[in-house]
């Protein structure tokens, strides 16, 4: 039982990374849907510009997903004969997951509100969806990067070498 320790705690990072990215990504897509819907049944002819500002919550999942498939690569989970990783290793991977996962998570949710606000607005100026809507949600995706690149590099500089 011990023995699998390391990478039990190395799977249980990469599951944050995406689930926790995922909560994000999912909850801020609601929240800009929410206000999409809105104006849509109203004025349909406004989808187009008002989808990029519902979508842009969408890409802290995908940060989330990516930490989870580089520590499967990195583990050679994929492979099938997963490299032995110490407790001490696979605590180093779980926390090397937490920022893209909490970075993720909040910038997602933050994201959703300011695409909301965005659409709201779009629905009355119209001319303003990219000049304000999307650059001031895009903005929150500083943070999300970010996560994404400390989680990153602290997985890089992790070694784990087969026995």
């Amino acid at each position: 039982m011990l023995e699998n320790l390391g990478l039990t705690y190395a799977l249980a990072g990469a599951a944050i990374a995406t689930f926790v990215a995922g909560i994000g990504s999912a909850t801020g897509l609601c929240i800009a849907s929410k206000a999409a819907d809105g104006v849509l049944s109203e004025k349909p002819e406004r989808y187009g510009s008002l989808m990029l500002m519902v979508l842009l919550p969408s890409t802290q999942g995908i940060y989330g997903f990516v930490i989870s498939i580089m520590v499967m690569v990195k583990l050679q989970i994929i492979g099938g004969n997963p490299l032995p990783v110490t407790a001490v290793q696979g605590l180093e991977i779980l926390a090397a997951c937490l920022p893209v996962g909490i970075a993720s998570l909040a910038s997602g949710i933050q994201q959703g509100k300011a695409g909301a606000a965005g659409i709201i607005m779009t629905a009355k100026k119209p001319e303003m969806a990219v000049k304000a809507g999307v650059l001031y949600a895009a903005m929150i995706e500083f943070y999300a990067i970010l996560g994404f690149l400390t989680s990153l590099l602290l997985l890089l500089g992790i070694k784990v070498v087969a026995a």
